[in-house]
Protein backbone atom coordinates (compact mmCIF):
# COMPACT_ATOMS: atom_id res chain seq x y z
CA UNK A 1 0.00 0.00 0.00
CA UNK A 2 1.46 3.41 -0.60
CA UNK A 3 2.12 5.63 2.49
CA UNK A 4 -1.30 7.88 1.35
CA UNK A 5 -3.25 4.68 2.31
CA UNK A 6 -1.96 3.87 5.31
CA UNK A 7 -2.47 6.79 6.84
CA UNK A 8 -5.93 7.27 5.44
CA UNK A 9 -6.39 3.74 7.24
CA UNK A 10 -4.73 4.68 10.67
CA UNK A 11 -6.42 7.42 10.92
CA UNK A 12 -9.71 5.25 10.55
CA UNK A 13 -8.63 3.24 13.50
CA UNK A 14 -8.74 6.21 15.62
CA UNK A 15 -12.44 6.95 14.87
CA UNK A 16 -15.55 6.46 17.42
CA UNK A 17 -18.29 4.52 15.74
CA UNK A 18 -20.76 7.58 15.72
CA UNK A 19 -17.54 9.23 13.80
CA UNK A 20 -17.43 6.29 11.56
CA UNK A 21 -20.79 5.89 10.99
CA UNK A 22 -21.37 9.75 9.85
CA UNK A 23 -18.27 9.24 7.80
CA UNK A 24 -20.35 6.21 5.85
CA UNK A 25 -23.02 8.41 5.01
CA UNK A 26 -20.79 11.51 4.08
CA UNK A 27 -19.15 8.77 1.59
CA UNK A 28 -22.42 7.50 0.04
CA UNK A 29 -23.77 11.29 -0.36
CA UNK A 30 -20.52 12.21 -2.08
CA UNK A 31 -20.08 9.89 -4.08
CA UNK A 32 -23.85 8.43 -5.09
CA UNK A 33 -23.43 4.76 -3.34
CA UNK A 34 -24.87 2.61 -0.65
CA UNK A 35 -22.44 0.51 1.53
CA UNK A 36 -25.36 -1.98 1.81
CA UNK A 37 -25.32 -2.65 -2.04
CA UNK A 38 -21.74 -4.03 -1.48
CA UNK A 39 -22.49 -5.99 1.99
CA UNK A 40 -25.31 -8.70 0.33
CA UNK A 41 -22.04 -9.67 -2.20
CA UNK A 42 -19.95 -10.63 0.84
CA UNK A 43 -22.86 -12.60 2.95
CA UNK A 44 -22.72 -16.41 1.62
CA UNK A 45 -26.58 -17.62 1.71
CA UNK A 46 -26.99 -20.72 3.73
CA UNK A 47 -25.76 -24.06 2.25
CA UNK A 48 -23.75 -21.74 -0.12
CA UNK A 49 -20.48 -23.00 -0.99
CA UNK A 50 -18.31 -21.14 1.65
CA UNK A 51 -20.69 -21.35 4.35
CA UNK A 52 -20.05 -21.35 7.69
CA UNK A 53 -20.04 -25.03 8.43
CA UNK A 54 -22.58 -27.10 10.13
CA UNK A 55 -25.14 -24.81 7.97
CA UNK A 56 -27.46 -26.79 6.33
CA UNK A 57 -29.29 -25.81 3.42
CA UNK A 58 -33.52 -24.84 3.81
CA UNK A 59 -35.15 -27.18 2.43
CA UNK A 60 -37.34 -25.70 -0.34
CA UNK A 61 -41.59 -27.05 0.15
CA UNK A 62 -42.70 -25.01 -1.89
CA UNK A 63 -42.23 -26.15 -6.39
CA UNK A 64 -43.71 -25.06 -9.76
CA UNK A 65 -44.46 -27.26 -12.47
CA UNK A 66 -43.31 -26.97 -15.20
CA UNK A 67 -43.95 -27.92 -18.53
CA UNK A 68 -40.68 -27.76 -20.42
CA UNK A 69 -41.78 -29.95 -23.44
CA UNK A 70 -43.91 -32.50 -25.05
CA UNK A 71 -44.37 -35.05 -28.11
CA UNK A 72 -45.73 -33.89 -30.84
CA UNK A 73 -47.63 -37.45 -31.33
CA UNK A 74 -48.35 -37.04 -27.62
CA UNK A 75 -50.12 -33.71 -27.46
CA UNK A 76 -53.82 -34.78 -27.03
CA UNK A 77 -52.20 -37.40 -23.70
CA UNK A 78 -50.50 -34.55 -22.39
CA UNK A 79 -53.29 -31.73 -22.68
CA UNK A 80 -55.27 -34.24 -20.53
CA UNK A 81 -52.82 -35.25 -18.13
CA UNK A 82 -52.74 -31.14 -17.66
CA UNK A 83 -56.25 -30.77 -17.69
CA UNK A 84 -56.18 -33.38 -14.79
CA UNK A 85 -54.00 -31.73 -12.43
CA UNK A 86 -55.24 -27.89 -13.38
CA UNK A 87 -59.13 -28.40 -13.59
CA UNK A 88 -58.47 -26.08 -16.36
CA UNK A 89 -61.13 -26.17 -19.12
CA UNK A 90 -60.04 -27.72 -22.67
CA UNK A 91 -59.56 -24.23 -24.78
CA UNK A 92 -57.34 -23.22 -21.40
CA UNK A 93 -55.26 -26.45 -21.09
CA UNK A 94 -54.50 -25.88 -25.06
CA UNK A 95 -52.96 -22.42 -24.72
CA UNK A 96 -51.19 -23.51 -21.89
CA UNK A 97 -49.41 -26.83 -23.30
CA UNK A 98 -49.06 -24.79 -26.76
CA UNK A 99 -47.44 -22.20 -24.59
CA UNK A 100 -44.40 -24.64 -23.33
CA UNK A 101 -42.56 -23.99 -21.45
CA UNK A 102 -45.12 -23.04 -18.94
CA UNK A 103 -45.75 -23.06 -15.26
CA UNK A 104 -48.58 -25.51 -14.66
CA UNK A 105 -49.11 -25.32 -11.06
CA UNK A 106 -47.09 -22.78 -8.90
CA UNK A 107 -46.33 -22.98 -5.21
CA UNK A 108 -47.61 -26.76 -4.91
CA UNK A 109 -46.35 -29.75 -1.96
CA UNK A 110 -43.50 -31.67 -3.07
CA UNK A 111 -45.61 -34.61 -2.84
CA UNK A 112 -48.14 -33.42 -5.05
CA UNK A 113 -45.79 -31.79 -7.47
CA UNK A 114 -44.04 -35.46 -8.07
CA UNK A 115 -47.69 -36.70 -9.01
CA UNK A 116 -48.69 -34.20 -11.07
CA UNK A 117 -44.70 -34.38 -12.77
CA UNK A 118 -45.31 -38.50 -13.29
CA UNK A 119 -48.88 -38.42 -14.97
CA UNK A 120 -47.21 -35.54 -17.62
CA UNK A 121 -44.63 -37.07 -18.47
CA UNK A 122 -46.65 -40.52 -18.58
CA UNK A 123 -48.60 -39.11 -21.18
CA UNK A 124 -45.31 -38.19 -23.24
CA UNK A 125 -44.31 -34.70 -22.02
CA UNK A 126 -41.12 -33.17 -20.14
CA UNK A 127 -41.41 -31.58 -16.71
CA UNK A 128 -38.92 -29.94 -14.50
CA UNK A 129 -40.03 -28.62 -10.98
CA UNK A 130 -38.60 -25.67 -9.61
Amino acid sequence: MSAKTDEILESLKTLSLLEASELVKQIEDAFGVSAAASAGVVMAAPGAPGAAPGEAAEEQTEFDVVLESFEASAKIKVLKAVREATGLGLGDAKAMVEAAPKTIKEGVAKDEAETVKKAIEAAGGKVTLK
